[in-house]
């Protein structure tokens, strides 16, 4: 049945599974912590619904369980990191912070990195960069089963791609842009799918390339073993965004792209461009600090549009569902929490909502 889970107990329940299915303690904690905030910020697609897929590609060996980031290449303020299959809430955070140590050392570091496992919720890499005073900007690409149909395009040829941007404000959260480069995130057709519920208009075309509301045409095989497909956001600009993403956090960052036949691997391998840049050695600090303020205060003399209370800045939705998801707890559809049941099974721990 539907469980609403305190997040500290989901954090539990999910760290248990992740260390019997080969995680040291501390990385089990880490990763349950980063599946759980991703669920508190609003975004369930990247939340504990992926730790079933988690186990399983342990099990395929695609996912290597206490794996740590190799630096290949090093000339201060570039640098080439190798995830080696780790998970990418340990090793995307590895690179982050060997990225961040540079930028306010030489006041700007890029760095790529490859072969990570799922990275999960990008903005949280620009929440990190943003708290040190830190501009950033991320780029990724998936390598998974491809998803997504190119503008023009009748089946799926690539990932969701995301974009993720982080700009710290004075004295103010930080405006903090993470999407995926389709029209929405897989996780949320799995979600949407789980939970029985059909979705709006131009978000999907099935298997035969026609529209469709139905997510489960990007979930489940459909009846002739093939998937449908999402549609990227905003049309050609979205496809050209998401051809950005796979070129630079896929063929640059070393990882490479995907170019071949879907197979039903569980594994999903991220590769990342990520820039950071310091205000504070840029020299303008000042005036960027002062301009920012003015923009986002003139954003919020709007007055409301027909059916908004408000202008909002990116990232607000995010932190005011911690604050309720904290309060109220977390909601898990029947399916999702069967699944983590299961993957609990899968591994020998007996998962109780308790």
């Amino acid at each position: 049945m539907p469980q609403t889970l305190s997040s500290s107990v989901l954090r539990s329940q999910c760290a248990r599974i992740l260390e019997a299915a080969g995680s040291t303690p501390a990385e089990a904690a880490q990763v349950a912590a980063n599946l759980v905030l991703a669920n508190l910020s609003g975004h369930d697609s990247h939340g504990v619904g992926m730790l079933p897929r988690y186990v399983d590609a342990v099990a395929e060996g695609g996912l290597v369980p206490n794996a740590a980031v190799k630096v290949n290449a090093d000339i201060g303020t570039l640098l080439a990191l190798d995830g080696q299959h780790g998970y990418g809430q340990i090793v995307g955070v590895q690179a982050m912070a060997l990225g961040i140590e540079r930028a306010k050392q030489h006041g700007s570091c890029i760095f790529t990195l490859a072969n990570a496992h799922h990275l999960g919720r990008i903005g949280h890499f620009a929440e990190m960069a943003t708290a040190e005073g830190l501009v950033s900007m991320h780029f990724a690409n998936v390598l998974s089963r491809p998803v997504v149909a190119p503008w023009g395009g009748g089946d799926g040829r690539f990932g969701t791609n995301p974009c993720c941007i982080g700009i710290p404000l004075a004295g103010a959260e930080p405006f903090l842009l993470d999407f995926a480069t389709s029209r929405v995130a897989q996780g949320k057709m799995r979600v949407a799918h789980n939970k029985g519920e059909r979705v709006p208009d131009g978000y999907l075309i099935d298997e035969r390339g026609a529209p469709t509301n139905d997510p489960g045409v990007v979930v489940v095989p459909q009846a002739n073993g093939l998937f449908g497909a999402l549609m990227t956001f905003g049309e050609h600009k979205g496809y050209g965004m998401a051809m950005a993403c796979e070129l630079l956090g896929g063929a640059l960052t070393g990882g490479g792209t995907w170019h071949r036949p879907a197979d039903t691997a569980r594994t999903v391998l991220n590769g990342m461009l990520t820039i950071l840049i310091d205000p504070a050695k840029l020299g303008t600090q000042d005036s960027f600090a002062r301009e920012a303020t003015a923009f986002v205060e003139w954003l919020r003399q709007s007055p409301p549009g027909a059916g908004f209370d408000r202008v909002q800045i990116a990232g607000e939705p995010e932190r005011a569902a911690r604050v309720a998801r904290e309060r109220d707890g977390i909601w898990l559809d029947d399916a999702t929490w069967g699944e983590i049941v299961a993957a609990g099974t899968k591994v020998g721990v007996a998962v109780a909502a308790a």
